[in-house]
């Protein structure tokens, strides 16, 4: 006779990473455990909006924003000092919704696919075929680690080995003030980007970005003097809090019947506003690989997942580190809005990188000289 587990998938993290994952291989008909150390709701800084495909991931794991305060944008506008470009995405719009909201609404989806929830729980080890919870092995055929950025699950797997580590300092905080425009804004700075997400109808999500560490987040919105303007007599809704935006691919994604999603399986900068879209897609490929018993399966799709995020942040810090680069590069854009919007679907989805193609690189490429 085979093993009788207590559970068929045992998640370590209980934050959108580690929830979408329950979700997704409760959908397959598997008995799941999430744990985490944290009590719920889990807040972490980030920009909270959510793009059109994302929302499509978002649907197919059972969650609809329907209802909810959020903040609607139709598409993405760069604001350098001397130019700015927008434009709209292809297809529908985006929402900007609270991190605590978003992992609300995860959590209420996972508990109605019957996933069993330990808060506050500490996970001290794994085994071959168990995670060592509060002192008990809980014994399981899978485990998945959707613990973060600094993942233990990732250390005890033996999966360290990677490439491309950077690292940038992200602040957050959320101001009264009724959203001014249709658009995510990111206005361009000298060591950083500003985000602006709507995520009420009168709210906005400020996020700074930045290589060096500001010493409060008033200073670094005076590193973008056209924002710091607008915001000077709103109010703050929410104190300031700080993460860390790190680069890291991963060499290998899983070992043995421990598998790795979100942030512990590899990380784009923050710069692309895909992070968790990343971690919704990477639980819906896991969960059948799961089912079928085939991890490789699943290496294959978090390579094809996560190859484009990886491109776009590659060519977006550049742009960061480069003053010369990014005030041609937004001026070029300025010029050609019609090659931004082409860029903005490839980055969505709509459109594959082949067919933006060899042309538009060249286009894009003659626009830089001409600058």
């Amino acid at each position: 006779m085979g093993k009788v587990f207590d559970t068929d998938v045992f998640v370590v993290g209980g934050g959108p990473a580690g929830l979408a994952a329950a979700i997704a291989a409760s959908q397959q008909g598997m008995r799941v455990i999430v744990a985490d150390r944290a009590q719920p709701p889990i807040d972490k800084a980030c920009g909270e909006g959510l793009m059109p495909d994302s929302l499509e991931v978002l649907a197919r794991l059972g969650v609809s924003l329907e209802g909810c305060e959020t903040g609607t944008f139709h598409g993405i506008r760069f604001i350098g000092p001397e130019s700015s470009v927008a434009a709209q995405f292809p297809l529908g719009c985006g929402l900007g919704i609270r991190r605590v909201r978003l992992h609300q609404l995860l959590l209420e989806q996972a508990q109605k696919c019957d996933v069993e929830m330990l808060w506050g729980a500490r996970v001290s080890a794994i085994r071959e075929d168990a995670v060592l919870v509060n002192g008990r092995a809980v014994t399981c055929r899978w485990i998945i680690g959707a613990d973060g950025q600094n993942s233990r699950v990732r250390d005890w797997a033996g999966l360290l080995s990677g490439s491309g580590h950077t690292q940038r300092i992200g602040l957050r905080q959320h101001f009264q003030v009724r959203p001014w425009s249709d658009y995510v804004e990111i206005y361009w700075g000298n060591h950083g980007q500003a985000y602006v997400t709507p995520v009420g109808s009168n709210e906005v999500c400020i996020a700074l970005i930045s290589r060096p560490k500001f010493h409060s987040f008033r200073e670094g919105l005076r590193e973008f003097p056209e924002l710091a303007a607008r915001l000077q007599d709103s109010g703050t809704t929410t104190s300031v809090r700080g993460s860390l935006s790190i680069s890291r691919t991963l060499k290998h994604v899983y070992r043995g019947n421990v598998a790795l999603i979100g942030e512990a399986s590899g990380s784009v900068d923050a710069i692309t506003g895909e992070g968790m879209a990343l971690a919704f897609r990477q639980a819906l490929a896991l969960a059948p690989a799961l089912g079928r018993g085939d991890l490789s399966s699943y290496a294959a799709a978090h390579r094809k997942i996560n190859s484009l995020p990886e491109f776009m942040s590659r060519s977006m810090l550049l742009m960061d580190r480069s003053s010369w680069l990014r005030r041609r590069s937004l001026r070029a854009l300025s010029r050609q809005p019609d090659l931004f919007c082409r860029m903005l679907a490839v980055h969505v989805g709509e459109m594959p990188l082949k067919d933006f193609g060899a042309n538009g690189l060249l286009n894009l490429g003659w626009q830089l000289l001409r600058a």
